[in-house]
């Protein structure tokens, strides 16, 4: 009998585990003793507090990132084809959204292996949630272009579409090139356009706020190497 891939959540900051993550998620960890993690450092720190502390050695570690070979995926696999249950854990939020774990997701379907997501925070759906725009009909675009005119061009094409279908457009960006996106964002954005800031969520200096273009001109936000979601 083949083993279940367990995508586990982590926190998206430094809040108490227990302040995010709930208590069944956190008991089902325990049981666990495989786990593909995006970094080792964070991933033994994150289990550690879930758990195992003084007992990190006793578990075996997958490192899962972007550079992450076939061979070593299909060595996760191996160990859930033997019938051992395997954590996926992602460095922020849920594993496989915005996330490398994704791929060893759709291998585990092609061979049969059940999938059974945990509940954690999401700082997309968090953000969607306090935006006050369109949760029905959304998109969430990832990372923009990192060169300036075509993420310049990009906010216009996007900006466009909202006003035209009224879908919610999610974008976010690394975090040392935020005040870079929001900066395109006032200089190409209509001045009665809404643009919603979710910075550091679940974090003790979270903030959420929906305003106009023309707002945010008055009053911008220092957002540097701070995590960020933006809503169009």
């Amino acid at each position: 009998m083949k083993g279940c891939l367990y995508l586990i959540p982590t926190p998206l900051g430094e809040m108490p585990l227990e302040y995010v993550i709930p208590e069944g998620t956190l008991a089902a960890v325990t049981g666990l003793k495989y786990f593909a993690v995006e970094e080792l450092r964070s991933g033994r720190r994150y289990l550690s507090k879930a758990g195992f502390k003084g007992k990190i050695d006793s578990l075996e570690l997958y490192l899962l990132n972007e550079h992450t070979k076939e061979e070593e995926l299909e060595a996760i696999l191996s160990v859930l084809e033997r019938g051992e249950n395997v954590g996926l854990l992602s460095e922020a939020g849920l594993p496989a959204v915005a996330d490398p774990g994704a791929n060893l997701v759709m291998k585990a379907h092609n061979k049969g292996i059940k999938v059974v997501p945990f509940t954690g925070p999401s700082s997309l759906m968090l953000a969607l949630m306090a935006s006050g725009k369109n949760g029905q009909n959304f998109s969430f675009i990832g990372y923009l272009p990192v060169k300036s005119d075509d993420r310049r061009s990009k906010i216009k094409e996007l900006e466009k579409h909202v006003a035209r279908s009224g879908q919610s457009q999610i974008m976010i960006e690394t975090p040392y090139r935020n005040n870079a996106l929001l900066a395109d964002f006032l200089q190409v954005c209509s001045d009665v356009t809404t643009l919603t800031v979710a910075a550091g969520i679940t974090t003790g200096s979270e903030f959420i706020a929906t305003k106009t273009i023309a707002q945010w001109k008055k009053e911008r936000p220092e957002l540097n190497r701070i995590p960020c979601v933006f809503i169009l």
